[in-house]
């Protein structure tokens, strides 16, 4: 599996997150960091609401690794030309569905009017894509053929510009040079290699299919041709790894990374070969004061090399962030494509930005394709959040009879975006801004939800959050222990939510949410690609 990640999964059932880190953690106590808490230095604002980013499911593997449980799957041959175009096909209904294909032109006084075909003097401004994410499985097993097809159908459909990240995970097993000038001939622009381990022995346990040495090649050929724009991904909390082992991993990795790090801690699946291992008492797994302390030492360690830690699990310096996954972080609209795998809460509603709090994989790499965007194209103004079928096979029937495979939605209440804006915005060093809040909730601001005495006060009392002009974040402790502070923080907002009037007002832009939270519309009906 391509940039395979080990990864905490919090419970399905906010309430019952279990106390830990947003990275591995204790529960809240002295955490070493900066004397001062500054304000980070700002990032880009969040897309605008006639934007999204798209992501796009490549769900082959040619082996399994024996941690993972994601929406891959290993099959004798594939048939590309049918999944490639299966590809496209969604990727037009679905961008049809969300019109963020379509073109505006601004009016008099620069206010936006349209959508039209372009005609008059001024510039367009367009709904756009921003960037694309080829996930999986194995994107990089897929041609440049078909990630050329995926990016010329996206670009046809909408404005995708010239800038736009175009992102590719690889396996170091499956990125040969010719084939990297290929993927950059077909318009990805960036790399998220699946290294894990630069140890023999630690790759063998995870049943990598690469070795150290075959990483350190894949990764030097890829920085050779997307210099500034290749990241590696690295798990730690492996079975018997000690703090020792992992120190010297990192080192290693120092000398071989370019300038964007992620970090993942192994968490046991149920039916992956590791778990029965460690299940049946053959592996050890290390304590949560190891895994704790190996968080603690790769953050300070990768910050005194020039990295920021800009949200739980990626690192990145000068100014290499990943904007994608980013636009996650900063709940922007964003399109699955490809076959998906939801996560369903104790209602029975989909809800996986909410369900994977601690998760340290973008939402749609760790569940397969899925969406949370407003489907203009059918009337509606409220964001939904949206999963594809995930066997290949089936998801493929699907969009070939009615042209996509999306097999349930949801309408997100005002409260439930809320929600997710806080549990994932808090994953950032820049947190939850007013501006981005007030796009989801003008009526009710992060002062009155937490600046008042509750259970916020005592967290910013305590050292583990700040509120201030930027808006709400964690603290250089607090960002390690993040799941133990969501659940107090989410009760404080969902009261002062209920409270009489505290939302009452306005359409609520950047949600345009018509108050019918939590409704199961069903299944989709047919926008033929």
């Amino acid at each position: 599996m391509a940039a395979v990640r080990g990864y905490r999964r919090a419970a399905v059932a906010v309430a019952a997150a279990r106390p830990g880190g947003g990275g591995p953690g204790r529960g809240p106590g002295p955490g070493p960091g900066p004397a001062a808490e500054p304000a980070p230095q700002p990032v880009p604002e969040p897309a605008a609401p006639a934007t999204a980013v798209l992501y796009v499911h490549w769900p082959y593997c040619r082996k399994r690794c024996s941690y993972c449980n994601f929406n891959a799957y290993v099959v004798p041959a594939v048939d590309e030309a049918a999944v490639r175009a299966c590809l496209v096909r969604e990727a037009h209904t679905l961008l049809r569905l969300s019109q963020v294909h379509r073109w505006v032109h601004r009016g008099a006084h620069g206010r936006v009017r349209g959508p039209s075909v372009p005609t008059c003097n001024s510039p367009p401004l367009p709904y756009s894509i921003t960037s694309v994410f080829f996930g999986g499985g194995t994107p990089s097993l897929a041609s440049p053929h078909t990630i050329a097809a995926v990016l010329e159908a996206v670009a046809g459909a909408a404005h995708l510009p010239g800038s736009a990240e175009v992102t590719l995970e690889a396996n170091p097993s499956s990125m040969d040079t010719s084939r990297l000038t290929g993927f950059r001939a077909a318009g990805v622009n960036r790399l998220s290699i699946g290294v894990q381990s630069l140890d023999d022995a630690e790759l063998q346990l995870l049943g990598r299919e690469h070795t150290a040495a075959e990483a350190w090649k894949a990764v030097e050929a890829a920085r050779g041709l997307f210099p500034g724009r290749t990241s590696i991904d690295l798990m730690f909390g492996l079975p018997g790894q000690s703090r020792d082992a992992w120190a010297q991993g990192l080192e290693a990795a120092l000398g071989l990374c370019d300038d964007h790090i992620s970090l993942y801690q192994l968490t046991l699946e149920r039916g992956t070969a590791l778990a029965a291992q460690v299940r049946g008492g053959t592996l050890p797994l290390p304590p949560q004061d190891l895994l704790a302390d190996m968080y603690q030492t790769a953050r300070t360690v990768l910050v005194a090399a020039g990295f920021r830690h800009y949200e739980v699990s990626n690192f990145a310096r000068k100014g290499a962030l990943s904007n994608h996954n980013l636009s996650y972080w900063w709940a922007d609209q964003y399109i699955g494509v490809g076959p998906g795998k939801g996560v369903r809460g104790s209602q029975g509603h989909v809800c996986v930005a909410m369900c994977l709090l601690n998760s340290v994989v973008p939402l749609p790499t760790a569940a397969g394709a899925h969406g949370r965007f407003m489907p203009r194209g059918e009337g509606s103004c409220s964001r939904e959040a949206r999963v594809q079928t995930p066997e290949p096979v089936a998801w493929m029937r699907e969009v070939q009879s009615q042209g996509h495979g999306t097999r349930s939605r949801v309408v997100l209440s005002p409260l439930e975006q809320l929600e997710e804006v806080l549990t994932l915005g808090l994953r950032t060093d820049e947190g939850v801004t007013h501006e981005r809040w007030g796009h989801f909730s003008p009526q009710l601001s992060l002062q009155a939800v937490f600046g008042v005495p509750g259970e916020a006060r005592v967290l910013q009392e305590q050292g583990w959050l700040l509120l201030d002009g930027s808006g709400l974040r964690c603290t250089w402790a607090g960002l390690a222990v993040l799941d133990s502070l969501l659940p107090n923080l989410l009760c404080q907002l969902q009261r002062h939510w209920a409270l009489p009037g505290a939302h009452r007002g306005g359409t609520q832009r950047g949600t345009d949410t018509d108050g019918h939270g939590g409704q199961n519309v069903g299944s989709v009906s047919g926008h033929n690609g």
